[in-house]
Formats: structure tokens, sequence, C-alpha cells
């Protein structure tokens, strides 16, 4: 399967381009609901998408930010993408609100329950998502190989968080996860993946033609026609 992605010259301009995705996309849903929902993605890719989402003349108060996926860790953790979510965006008292995935002195699979439980008290869909990749191909915490991946992968199911198990024998991820599967995405009217880099977009390439059963990459270009791919070769 073909997907077009958008080249930028430099990061700037790419970092400029993918908020502009984000917070075009709240703003229209802002203009027919009272809210808006936006998930965004950890790791260090997304940092100078959300400077740019911040400077926006955007309603914060009116939006609902969440996370696409999460480590099964507390706020205090350098690992938390809710951190990093919270500490980017206008999130807090008189701004925007925060649905987190991971809850404190749970199992994940309990803290998954209750996200979704959460989410869907909510919303019935997210109006902007914002994606990365790993260099494996992973995307959400839908790891290659993981026991997991299927569930997370299944079109056909309702929107849902899931646990994510920590790797066997070396295999990624390092410690327990927690994800919004597939469904969540189909559901989603704006979906942006951004990626730097030769490296990743080799992989998307290679891995863009995939079985979507099983690579999420491909199940991403199957399932969602309006998926948009933004790139620049340098981390911005």
């Amino acid at each position: 399967m073909s997907v077009e992605i958008e080249t930028f010259a430099s990061p700037a301009r790419w970092a400029t381009a993918c908020a502009e995705r984000m917070t075009g996309a709240l703003a229209n849903a802002l203009t027919e609901r009272p809210r808006a929902i936006f998930a965004g993605s950890g790791g260090s890719t997304p940092g100078p998408v959300y400077a740019a989402m911040r400077e926006a003349d955007l309603d914060w108060s009116r939006v609902t930010v969440t996370l696409v996926d999460e480590r099964h860790v507390p706020e205090s953790s350098p690992e938390s993408n809710a951190t990093l979510l919270k500490t980017s965006l206008p999130v807090g008292p008189g701004q925007a609100d925060f649905i987190p995935l991971h809850s404190a002195a749970l199992t994940v699979d309990r803290a998954a329950a209750v996200a979704t439980r959460a989410l869907n008290a909510a919303t019935d869909r997210l109006d902007a998502a914002l994606l990365g990749m790993g260099e494996d191909g992973h995307i959400l915490s839908m790891f290659p190989e993981s026991p997991t991946l299927k569930t997370l992968l299944t079109p056909t199911l309702s929107p849902a968080v899931l646990g994510v198990p920590a790797g066997r024998d070396g295999m990624a991820p390092s410690r327990e996860r927690l994800s919004m599967n597939l469904p969540w995405l189909m559901r989603c009217d704006t979906v942006v993946m951004a990626l730097t880099g030769s490296a990743k977009r080799r992989v998307f390439e290679d891995q863009v033609m995939g079985d979507p059963a099983i690579v999420p990459v491909a199940a991403l270009a199957a399932h969602i026609p309006h998926l948009q791919i933004l790139w620049t070769e340098e981390s911005a």
C-alpha cells in the first residue's frame, strides 16, 4: 500500500506543520462541539511540535488532553509520558483537562480498564492524534511480536486501552505499558505521524507494505485512509 509522505526542508517547518494540523483540527471541532480532545505521544520527537501547539490561538480551556500510550510508571518517573504532555501543553486549572492512562497502585490491566472507562465517559472519538514511530516500527505501544499486538490491531473491536506486558528475552518494551487500540485512531478525525531522520523513513516505507494484522505501520495505512505522514531529515 502506498502512502504519501510530506517532506519538509527544515525541522522548524516540520514542527510548525505538525502543530498546525493538530490545533486546526481541535479548533474545527470546537466550532461544532463544546469540547475537543487531543491524544499525544511521548518521546523526544514531539517536543518541538508541542512547543508550537502551545503558541496557537486556541481556547485550551475547552480541550481535553490525553495520551495514545504510556509507560506503567507514576508521573514522578522521568519515563512518564504524562509529565511530558502536562509540562509541554497548557494543562491545568483554567486550561486543558488531562485524562491519564496510568493509575497508581493498580495492575497494568486494571489501569487500562480504568483509562478505557474515563475516555469513553469523555468522548466517543478523538479529534486529533499525534503519533511517532520507533526504529523497530512500533507505534503507540504496538510492539513487534508482543502478545497483545494482534488484539491492539484488530479493527473491529471497540475503542479501548490495553495493558502491554514487558518484552521477554530482550525484546521491547522494557517495562509494562498502556496503549490505545487501533479503533481509537480509526475514529480520530486528524491523525498525523511525525517522523524524523532517514532511518525511520526507511522503516516506514518498508513496513507499510506488510501484513496489517501484525505490522502496526501497515495497519494504520490500511485502516486510516486520512493518515498524514510528515517527515523531515533532521531532528528538530
